[in-house]
């Protein structure tokens, strides 16, 4: 295979050109003039044009928002889309997290793996097709993005002044492809109190949760009570019989109650405990005195309790593609005046807004709940028989030998932002997620073949 071998022929210099890259430090900052985004993600976009400037490239930078290099002529272009910005890195590495360092065959980063060694890998794939001589019928653009990780906000603007791909892939999630991507639906749940509590117990707040895609870990609730220890002793009674871990405590003139979940991520609640709904089941079960903060509570037992699917929210959407809808309740803030919980629902990709949204508006409605805060991103599916997916199906099973599955996620990618382009790659199966985590890694190995993988599939879009 020529285009393999050219690669090969590139390995070291992809290596170091992937190491100088991560070394940048390019977490989002306060916009400085001309770098909307801080410095260094405007660092790190100049760095990677300067590295495809020297690979013969034309490069522009739209901005400091985004910039790309390009290689061939037309209108028509196929797009890969990878982004250049990072997570904080946090605590606890075993290497520096910006000296990408090789250890092992690893090399050691933040955005190691998410997502400049794959974007990279691009780069020297399409370096690899020019040095073998292969005449192409399209433009091709490598994009740099720099805004992925808070917002995306660099690809609105981008199609602003650039018209999108005709088609392409981004090279930031997992193999085999994904050909489709759940809609994701977040909004609050708003009640003002009227008709305030003042019977034996009161509730005076319950707050948890840190983000609304998060299953929420911890919940705390206080309640103003002349029955301390009765509530004290129900909580034990329930926490024996749920299995739920729920501890209640005097403190001053209230009993906090404090429950304890596990977080896992908002698009798979089910792999987590809800600490916010442990506590409101708790609540539920203390027959206190009707007022609106019990009703609104009362609300969020019927219709959320522990499900996952929104089934008793009249939403229990599923299809053979993505399976079930995903529900969340991420965030609570009750007080003495008003509550408000924060919803985070992926629905099936096959589905239609309108078939998640009337539902909860029904029910709602009926409760004087107010939605409020709202925002939706549509799904995104390719069918199989897409001339996109049968072609990345293809290379896959060529270059790697392996059945190329198709896959459905909870997730959202660059594919929903830019048009006519899915996810593909890097991370290849069997191997663990290490984006966001702490030791970020890329194996070179790996890196390598992804080049292989990337340069063949540009190939085939673009001949």
């Amino acid at each position: 295979m020529e285009i393999n071998k050219h690669v090969d022929l590139l390995k070291d210099e992809l290596v170091k050109s992937t190491q100088k890259v991560l070394q940048i430090k390019s977490v989002q900052e306060t916009a400085k003039p001309g770098m909307p985004y801080g410095e260094g993600p405007a660092k790190a976009l100049a760095c990677a044009l300067e590295i495809a400037k020297s690979l013969g490239f034309k490069t522009v930078n739209v901005d400091n928002q985004v910039g790309y290099a390009e290689y061939g002529d037309g209108e028509e272009y196929i797009g890969v889309l990878g982004h250049l910005d990072v997570v904080p890195e946090n605590d606890g590495w075993k290497y520096p997290p910006y000296a990408a360092e090789i250890h092992d065959d690893k090399i050691f980063a933040r955005g190691a793996t998410d997502d400049k060694g794959p974007i990279m890998a691009c780069l020297y794939g399409l370096k690899a097709i020019v040095d073998s001589g292969l005449t192409l019928s399209k433009k091709v653009r490598i994009i740099f993005g720099t805004n992925e990780e808070t917002g995306s906000n660099e690809i609105a603007y981008y199609l602003k002044k650039e018209k999108p791909p005709v088609a392409g892939f981004t090279p930031d999630a997992e193999y085999p492809i994904i050909n489709g991507e759940k809609g994701v639906l977040v909004f609050d749940l708003l009640k003002e109190f009227e008709e305030k509590s003042y019977g034996d117990t009161t509730i005076a707040y319950v707050k948890g949760g840190n983000a609304h895609n998060i299953v929420p870990n911890y919940c705390e609730a206080g309640l103003k009570t002349s029955l301390k220890s009765n509530v004290i002793d129900k909580c034990e009674d329930f926490s024996n019989r749920t299995g739920y871990d729920i501890k209640a405590e005097e403190q001053g003139d209230l009993v906090i109650i404090k429950s304890y979940g596990v977080a896992a991520h908002g698009s798979l609640p089910h792999m987590g405990k809800n600490a916010i709904m442990q506590l409101l089941a708790f609540i539920g079960e203390l027959n206190l005195e009707q007022c609106d903060a019990v009703d609104y509570i009362d609300f969020l037992n019927r219709h959320v309790g522990m499900e996952t699917d929104g089934e008793s929210f009249g939403v229990g959407l599923e299809d053979e593609v993505s399976k079930k809808l995903s529900f969340n309740l991420g965030m609570i803030n009750l007080d003495v005046n008003k509550a408000s919980v924060t919803i985070d629902i992926r629905y099936p990709v096959t589905c239609k807004f309108e078939e998640v949204i009337t539902p909860i508006n029904e029910r709602i409605e009926a409760a004087g709940i107010k939605l409020e805060n709202m925002t939706n991103a549509n799904p995104l599916y390719f069918p199989e028989d897409h001339f996109l997916v049968k072609n990345l199906q293809k290379v896959y099973k060529e270059q790697t030998g392996k059945e190329p599955k198709l896959l459905a996620i909870g997730g959202g990618t660059y594919a929903k932002e830019m048009p006519n382009i899915v996810a593909f790659g890097p991370i290849f199966e069997g191997e663990p997620d290490v984006d966001h985590k702490v030791d970020e890694y890329i194996k070179v190995e790996h890196l390598i073949l992804n080049a292989k993988i990337y340069a063949h599939t540009i190939y085939e879009l673009a001949k």
